[in-house]
């Protein structure tokens, strides 16, 4: 049990820490893409609007999913409560 809890818990680091460099991306080249690529004078470039539209989506889905990923009610810090004796006094 405790190997399959240690498995949960190293899964749930991998993916969070996959999404949030997946995250880190999206909004790095966003911001690059806002700030250092030339626009045309009359409005964003048709085809970085598509791609912006493509990214939002996207991004949203995936800080979604980190929220989720993060408030998943684990066990962890909770006391457990104690077992049951299997043995009565008695030997019934």
């Amino acid at each position: 049990m405790k190997q399959e809890a240690t498995l949960d818990e190293k899964l749930k680091f991998v993916i969070g820490v996959g999404m949030t460099i997946t995250l880190m991306g999206i909004v790095g080249t966003v911001l690059y893409s806002l700030v250092f690529v030339t626009q045309p004078m009359g409005g964003m470039a048709p085809n970085d609007a598509r791609f912006f539209e493509l990214l939002f989506p996207i991004a949203t889905f995936i800080t979604g999913s980190l929220g989720t990923l993060l408030a998943i009610n684990t066990d962890n810090g909770k006391p457990k409560k104690p077992e049951a004796p299997t043995d009565t006094p008695d030997g019934v």
